[in-house]
């Protein structure tokens, strides 16, 4: 058997690490598959790109289609272009797309066009936020899917009820957990701890890349300033994304407690967050990292496509109101959280369950 696996921007590289791992592992023990891994560019930063493949032991890419930036339209359409040539050349049995990103709608479609069954890890969410692109790319990516590797039963329900026959869904767990599981003994420490004095659970992590969230300077300032005025004089570390550096540079928004840095590597950035007082976010990801790891978190947004970190884990969905979000962080500071679970099947062995149904499928 034949797989493809396409890897695009940062979400995803946590993802196929350990579905390679496991691909390994199973040409050890005989089975017969192998896989060809593409790069679609669609990162292009060293932080945001090239040092997750360097300490995720993730090898070098077969391929690397140099997508680059643009509009939504243009960055989608170059990805097809160049990821149809590269269907023609080493055309596979199964393409594994991950995740919800351009790169994975993108390459499901062009795949689907030259008759090549798909496979989606993480199919299944659901925001029913239609203003959130990663939304669409779920959407169509699931409707012309062959096979999905569900997180939770919920996101199983949800494509059950799209029509989705339950012999194509396979519920697996999370793959990004078993990278977090794979590496908590290697997280490392960021310059910033020993510059800032930093200690456990003395400081809060911040994250934010959500167009709704970022890119209108009255929101964004309205959004840092009720979180500095909230935190209770504890430092802000603020890894800023690409997207939320443009308007921060326009604002010219500075202030002592918030520590701006540039986006960190994974194993630094996780280094952070295990021993964070709490993270406040809108990134779906770092809510079931945040999970895992039992660390209170608040989401920046009025939807999510993960709720099983609300009704089981440690998050708390806050929506985008700054007055909603001021008694989530008194209730941190007043260490009154909840305490949270971890998820069915989000054990470490995830990837292995996805290889183990490809080789029973393409037996």
């Amino acid at each position: 058997m034949r797989v493809t696996i396409v890897a695009g921007a940062r979400p995803n590289f946590m993802k196929i690490a350990p579905i390679i791992r496991a691909i390994r592992k199973a040409q050890k023990e005989g089975k017969n598959i192998s896989y060809r891994l593409v790069h679609t560019g669609q990162h292009y930063d060293k932080k945001m790109s090239a040092d997750f493949f360097e300490q995720l032991n993730i090898p070098e890419p077969d391929i690397n289609l140099e997508a680059g930036s643009g509009t939504q339209a243009e960055q989608t359409a170059a990805i097809m272009i160049k990821f149809e040539k590269e269907l023609m050349e080493n055309r596979p049995d199964i393409v594994l797309v991950v995740g919800d990103v351009t790169s994975t709608m993108a390459c499901s479609i062009t795949s689907k066009k030259l008759c090549v069954d798909v496979a989606h890890v993480e199919g299944g969410l659901r925001s029913y936020d239609w203003t959130m692109p990663e939304e669409i790319n779920r959407i169509v990516t699931d409707s012309i899917a062959d096979y999905f590797f569900t997180t939770t039963e919920m996101a199983g329900d949800n494509l059950k009820k799209q029509g989705v026959d339950a012999g194509r869904i396979f519920f697996v767990g999370n793959t990004m957990i078993d990278t977090l599981y794979c590496n908590k003994e290697r997280f490392r420490k960021p310059e910033i701890w020993d510059k800032m004095g930093l200690h456990n659970k003395s400081y809060f992590i911040l994250t934010l890349h959500r167009p709704s969230n970022v890119d209108h300077e009255t929101t964004l300032e309205t959004i840092l300033n009720t979180i500095l005025s909230s935190t209770s004089g504890f430092p802000v570390i603020f890894p800023v994304h690409p997207r939320t550096r443009k308007m921060l540079q326009k604002m010219k928004f500075e202030d002592s407690r918030l520590i701006q840095l540039d986006p960190l590597s994974y194993l630094e950035f996780m280094y952070l967050v295990e021993r964070a007082k709490a993270v406040i976010t809108d990134s779906g990801g770092i809510t079931e990292e945040a999970t895992v790891l039992k660390i209170p978190c608040v989401t920046l947004r009025n939807s999510t496509e993960r709720p099983e970190t609300v009704l089981i884990g440690s998050n708390e969905l806050v929506g985008s109101d700054p007055n909603n979000l001021k008694k989530y962080l008194t209730r941190i500071i007043q260490n009154d959280w909840k305490h949270g679970n971890i998820p069915e099947l989000w054990d470490g062995n995830t990837s292995e369950r996805i290889i183990e149904s490809l080789l029973e499928i393409y037996r």
